[in-house]
């Protein structure tokens, strides 16, 4: 049965997806599910955040499907952010190889060869290599990041999404939504999982002024389980100070204890 157009790219082919999740197990499960889905091909498999932003770079998916926690190394936001930036890192590649083929030209004539014939020959050869990147990985713009993901704190959707991430899926959607989300972020445009959708919403209506520097200096300070006076020495601040950015990071927080404070910042992993 012929897929529905939607369901396909405009050249009929497939499209093409790079898993990166840290469990191989998760990984089977995702390649196996996502072999019965029509028009969707799965090109790479990657167990970290550098192995998959290299194979990214090699493969020039369609689409990333990256997990958030990625065990050591680089986790999935930062993984997101690299792979985001590929088309922009080509583009000064490209910038710098034409900058260099002028430079040969203008040696060349500096020689003295016969300018017309070496030109033409440059045209030529530049010609050919662009067709050639143009049909290779490296004529692909930055693939587009799905996240798939458990966690959906305000802290991991946000810094997602300003990491360059086109979607926000949890692992708990049905199979359908997830070939949904896919292709659509093929095509560039965004999905978010309803529960992540009503967080970005709720944010928007009532956003919560974010931690200060300062603050969250204070918040680190905090976690390695130092008193008032502790982190004011340490920080070179009075007593006073740090008690008024605490009364702050509590409000900002939506907490009213200390430990309340450090939970709910590494819950949205505001500490390092």
């Amino acid at each position: 049965m012929t897929p529905p157009a939607g369901d396909r790219d405009p050249a009929h082919t497939p499209v093409r997806v790079l898993l990166c999740d840290d469990h191989a197990v998760v990984r089977a499960g995702l390649l196996a599910l996502l072999s019965s889905a029509p028009g969707i091909e799965v090109i790479g498999e990657a167990g970290d955040g550098e192995e998959a932003v290299a194979l990214a770079a090699a493969l020039r998916p369609d689409v990333v499907l990256m997990d958030l926690q990625l065990g050591s190394g680089i986790d999935g936001i930062e993984a997101t952010r690299r792979i985001a930036g590929l088309a922009g890192r080509e583009a000064e590649r490209e910038a710098e190889r034409e900058a260099e083929r002028e430079a040969g030209r203008e040696g060349e004539y500096d020689d003295g060869r016969d300018v017309e014939r070496e030109a033409g020959r440059d045209v030529e050869r530049d010609v050919a290599g662009r067709g050639a990147a143009g049909r290779g990985a490296a004529g692909r713009g930055a693939p587009h990041v799905l996240v798939l993901t458990t966690y959906d704190t305000d802290a991991d959707i946000n810094r997602a999404i300003e990491a360059g991430a086109t979607g926000y899926l949890l692992k708990a959607e049905r199979p359908e939504e997830l070939f949904s989300a896919i292709r659509a972020a093929a095509a560039g445009r965004s999905t978010l999982s309803a529960p992540v959708a009503h967080r970005v919403l709720a944010q928007m209506r009532s956003p919560r002024p974010g931690l200060t520097d300062r603050e969250l200096d204070i918040l680190g300070q905090l976690a390695r389980g130092l008193s008032n006076r502790e982190i004011a020495r340490a920080l070179f601040i009075s007593e006073a100070t740090v008690k008024t950015h605490l009364g702050r990071i509590y409000d900002k927080l939506g907490v009213d204890t200390r430990a309340g404070a450090v939970s709910v910042a590494k819950e949205q992993r505001l500490l390092p």
